[in-house]
This record gives structure tokens, C-alpha cells and sequence, in this order.
């Protein structure tokens, strides 16, 4: 699988505390954060452009500069980045650090693909990974960091249909891109899964995978439109939601713990009660991915001079998705229900079972 097994390599098993950014480094201009641990910097730099969350979103940027933080740490870097506060920003701060002479530049998210394929192309011999993207054909000096997040996804919904009481669940998202898509796809998959196996009829509301339409918020910011939009759903009958978001979902969160016990969530990206600690109660368990360890591995290969360009798709074979523990729901998940999704995780890794979300990633 091309880069993927390079990347691999390159880090080993590492627990991704993603969005648990440690001390957050002082923000200079609205679109310009940077930072170095150590007071001597390192020779190798180890830059990265944030998507317009902000490097505490508790999702996909959180996640990408806890990997740059954990190079610093493992690997004697210099990490930094630029923050940016809206699109325009993207390429002016990929134009900035490929000036600065970083060693790799990360770039998050689907929405920077086009300002990162300018960049690469204007500048051969500039290092790039892209977090939720990747190129076909690929580039020889861009790492695409993708994953198979249906699969996980794929989990969530089983759980969350096994788990509801009230026999409605619900998801939304940020934007209708398909790194969240390709989530909401998994968790619609994964409840009318769950129904053929069972005979259950549990409903999803926000999403509909056939015709690719349900609710979105259009940003993943603005923490007011998830709570609303998860009122509505509770208003509804749901009591299990799934947020695609980003920070906008702890609007969700909020919504839920309003609800006085009528609500609960499955979080996104990352483990929850790591990224969002005040609310782990209401956490079933976290839909991951692995983006700091990816992100960690790109930079491993550009510092030691194994970096290629091309794909790198994490899955539920090779760890790179997957479902957060239980923590506080431990005891509350039925083991039936745990062995089951044990059971329906070595399904799909085997092929027995599918998913069927247009939104994966090659993974050839």
C-alpha cells in the first residue's frame, strides 16, 4: 500500500492522545501561531497549516499538531504552525513556511487540497503531507495521510444501535465533504447492520447514505448550530447522536447534557474523554482516527530521509481507525453487545462484511 507500510514503520504503536494539545502556544496574528519546545530549535522543522477550527478544534487539528508535538519529543524537531481563521489564509500560510525552510509541511484537511497541490507543484523539493487527501495521480513530494473512517464509523453505528432505547439515533456534520461524509456513511451502515442481524428497526435521522443528503451545520466552529441542530434531534426521539464536526460539537455535547439523561453521544476523530474531559460521561465510546500517529510517521520519514510521496490509508487492520474505549459506559455496554462489535470488526477487516461508503479512501 504504497507509503502506508513506510509510515508504519516508521512510528511502531502509538496511543493517540490526539487533541490534548498540552500548553497551546501563544497565537501572534490571527492567522500565525508558532512554536518550539526546547530554547536551542532544532535543525529539522516540522511546520503545519491549520484548517479554520484552530490548532484546540478537539479534532483533526488538535489531532495533526499533537503528532508534530510528539516528533518534537521522540524525534528532537522544531514544530510549528499557522493558524488559519478562514480559507483565504491557506495558501499565504503554506507560502510562509515553505519560505521558512521547514523540513515537511502538514497540512490539514480536505478543503487545503487544492492550495497544497499549488504549493507542491511550485516547489519541487518542498516536503508536504496533507491530513484527509490525497492526490490521484499521486505526487512524488506529497504523502497523502487518508482513512477508512466508514469502517470505523461502521462500529459507532452498531454500537449506537444496540445501544439506544428509544429506537431513534442521529448524526450530523460540519460540511458535506467527504472526509465527514464518509463517517456518517459508516454509522448509517453500521445501524441497518445492526437491524438485518437483529430484526430491529432503529432509525437514523440526519443522514440518508443512498441519497447522500442530511443535516449539516456548514462550519466547525460555531458551537450554538450543534446544540440546536442536537435539540431538534432529541426533540425527535433520538438519544444516541453523533456529531461530524469538530468543535461544533460541543454544541452537541452541551444539548446533551441539558437533556437531563434523554441523550447521549459518540464523539468524533478522537478519544472524547481525552479531547473533551468535561463531558466523558456522555461519551458511548469515540469514533478515531489516527491522524497524530500518521502525522508523526510523515515527519519520522521526511527527518530521516525515507519520505515519499503518495497515499497512506489508515483502516481497522492496520489500527489507523477504530472505537475509543469505553471509559465511564464500561460497565453500561452489555457484553453481548461488546463481543458482537468485536465480532463485526473482524468481519469487515476480513472482507465478510461491507462497507459501502463512496467516500473511502484507495487503499491500493
Amino acid at each position: 500500500m504504497r507509503s502506508s507500510v513506510k509510515i508504519a514503520a516508521a512510528v511502531g504503536v502509538l496511543a493517540l492522545t490526539a487533541a490534548a494539545c498540552g500548553s497551546k502556544p501563544a497565537t501572534s496574528t490571527p492567522s500565525s501561531s508558532s512554536s518550539a519546545t526546547s530554547a536551542a530549535p532544532a535543525s529539522f522543522k516540522a511546520c503545519m497549516v491549520t484548517d479554520t477550527g484552530g490548532i484546540d478544534d478537539r479534532s483533526f487539528n488538535a489531532s495533526a499538531w499533537q503528532g508534530i508535538q510528539n516528533a518534537e519529543s521522540a524525534l528532537g524537531v522544531s514544530g510549528q504552525y499557522l493558524q488559519s481563521t478562514s480559507q483565504n489564509d491557506y495558501t499565504p500560510n503554506i507560502n510562509a513556511l515553505v519560505g521558512q525552510k521547514c523540513g515537511v509541511i502538514v497540512t490539514v484537511g480536505f478543503l487545503m487540497g487544492d492550495a497544497t497541490k499549488a504549493a507542491a507543484t511550485a516547489n519541487p523539493n518542498q516536503k508536504f503531507a496533507i491530513v484527509d487527501f490525497s492526490y490521484t495521480p499521486t505526487m512524488p513530494n506529497v504523502l497523502g495521510l487518508t482513512y477508512n473512517t466508514a469502517q470505523a464509523g461502521f462500529l459507532g453505528g452498531y454500537l449506537a444501535a444496540g445501544m439506544t432505547k428509544t429506537g431513534k439515533v442521529a448524526t450530523f456534520g460540519g460540511m458535506k465533504i467527504p472526509p465527514v461524509t464518509i463517517y456518517m456513511d459508516g454509522y448509517w451502515d453500521g445501524v441497518k447492520y445492526y437491524n438485518a442481524q437483529h430484526k430491529t428497526n432503529v432509525q437514523v435521522l440526519g443522514w440518508n447514505e443512498t441519497t447522500q443528503n442530511g443535516t449539516f451545520t456548514g462550519d466547525f466552529t460555531d458551537q450554538a448550530k450543534g446544540q440546536q441542530v442536537t435539540q431538534t434531534f432529541i426533540q425527535q426521539g433520538a438519544d444516541i447522536i453523533f456529531p461530524v464536526a469538530g468543535n461544533v460539537g460541543l454544541g452537541a455535547a452541551k444539548a446533551a447534557q441539558q437533556s437531563n439523561g434523554k441523550a447521549n453521544l459518540l464523539w468524533v476523530d478522537t478519544d472524547g474523554c481525552v479531547s473533551a474531559p468535561q463531558y466523558c460521561s456522555l461519551f458511548i465510546s469515540s469514533v478515531t482516527k489516527g491522524i497524530a500517529v500518521s502525522v508523526q510517521g510523515a515527519v519520522k520519514a521526511a527527518k530521516d530521509g525515507t519520505f515519499q510521496g503518495g497515499a497512506y490509508v489508515g483502516t481497522l487492520a492496520n489500527n489507523g481507525v477504530g472505537l475509543a474505549p469505553f471509559h465511564d459506559w464500561a460497565s453500561k455496554v452489555p457484553a453481548t453487545l461488546q463481543s458482537e462489535l468485536a465480532q463485526v470488526k473482524a468481519g469487515i477487516i476480513a472482507g465478510t462484511i461491507k462497507v459501502t461508503s463512496p467516500s473511502q479512501p484507495s487503499s491500493s
